[in-house]
């Protein structure tokens, strides 16, 4: 099945290198490239893209306020939204991802993460570059914070164990390795912790798991 992904970037390079890797893909199609935020955000409402990338700083509205109108917590059927900036700046990661985003990358993440990051997005994953990762969910890190959301059920030892993987940022993948369970074990475990926790994607499990003080936990 190709997955059909919307571009928007105030720069015109940028959009047609991303074209060029993108389409480049037996798998992946670029079915609108946007040079401004009300652009993108009327190309994707029309379209209805299976993954929009979107920059942060553009013309008219920002990718930001784009993030939260096509993916925020109040949009009945959500755009999976992955934001690609320039800005390594935490404010900008922290608003992405409150405002819906599946994935944050940065522009000189490479050719290889760009096509990993719209394809986990596309498969209801997420991809944050690595170089933000860690430092961002670190910052949630101490004492269990009281905005921590309380479970609807309490989780299960191993679906803690998996919890605990994907707040370090291991990919499905590697926590199977790590756990020695299948990939198949893994997606199930993590389809439970997202309905306990009324959470869209697996950045909001880790963010929860860092909130919650269960990083590094026993």
């Amino acid at each position: 099945m190709t997955i059909r992904v919307l571009v928007a970037d105030d720069q015109e390079m940028v959009r047609a290198g991303f074209a060029m890797i993108l389409d480049a893909q037996p798998d992946l199609e670029v079915v609108a490239s946007c040079a401004d935020g009300v652009e993108a955000l009327e190309a994707a409402r029309r379209l209805r893209p299976d993954v929009a990338l979107l920059d942060i700083r553009m013309p008219r509205l920002d990718g930001l306020e784009v993030t939260r109108l096509l993916a925020g917590p109040d949009v009945a059927d959500p755009v999976r939204v992955v934001v690609v900036t320039t800005f390594d700046l935490d404010e900008y990661v922290h608003a992405a991802l409150r405002g819906g985003a599946v994935g944050f990358l940065l522009k000189d993440a490479g050719p290889a993460l760009l096509v990993e990051a719209v394809r986990a997005a596309a498969a209801g994953e997420s991809l944050i570059s690595p170089a933000v990762t860690v430092r961002l969910l670190q910052q949630l890190s101490g004492p269990a914070s009281s905005t921590a959301r309380t479970p609807r059920e309490p989780l299960t030892p191993r679906e803690l164990d998996v919890v605990r993987l994907v707040a370090r940022g291991l990919t499905n993948a590697e926590v199977a390795g790590e756990l020695f369970v299948s990939l198949g074990t893994v997606k199930a475990h993590l389809g439970s912790v997202q309905a306990k926790l009324g959470a869209r994607n697996r950045v909001e499990v880790a963010a929860w798991a860092w909130e919650a003080g269960e990083v590094g936990a026993a």
